[in-house]
């Protein structure tokens, strides 16, 4: 189902979604204790358009290479830092997004995020054993999620396919 909205709405509703953490209006959907060896997400705003989503990034907990279906999406980073991997046609790409950096990506884009080892910035002051954190949105909502692996010749395979409503294969 096609979006009205454009990269630019999302990556304004993940920077609005950030302000809302760190201004405190979310903080009845955050966990009292950040867990340091398990992921989560709670959903900040759901409409027809869109969803938004606050997720938590663990070390050594990858999403695996993956889409989002028919969703286009943004992020902006809260705490912490995340390294994308990118499929860029013919092997992986790799980027830093650190706090305040905001990314946004299109249909057909196929990435894996992942906590970035000893963050390079400084995290913003969550609580004391905060994880990183990232706000993210996906238009249309998110409903299902291909996996993917690089094969021996420099392709992607599709692995399997889920439906699904979690974020970054939460």
């Amino acid at each position: 189902m096609p979006t009205r909205l454009r990269t630019a709405d999302l990556l304004r509703l993940t920077d609005e979604g950030a302000n809302g953490v760190l201004d405190g209006r979310f903080d009845h959907l955050i966990p009292e204790a950040f867990s340091t060896t398990e992921r989560w997400a709670t959903r900040l705003h759901a409409d027809d358009d869109v969803d938004v989503w606050l997720i938590s990034w663990v070390p050594e907990r990858n999403t695996e290479l993956h889409d989002h279906a028919g969703s286009f999406g943004a992020l902006t980073v809260l705490s912490g830092s995340l390294t994308e991997y990118r499929w860029a046609g013919e092997e992986l790409l790799d980027r830093q997004l650190d706090a305040g950096d905001q990314a946004a990506f299109q249909l057909g884009w196929v990435h894996d995020v992942v906590r970035t080892p000893e963050a390079s910035s400084e995290p913003i002051e969550i609580s004391a054993d905060s994880p990183t954190l990232s706000v993210h949105a996906y238009s249309p909502p998110l409903t299902a999620m291909s996996f993917y692996e690089v094969t021996d010749h420099r392709t992607l395979r599709r692995t399997r396919t889920e439906l699904t409503d979690q974020p970054e294969g939460a």
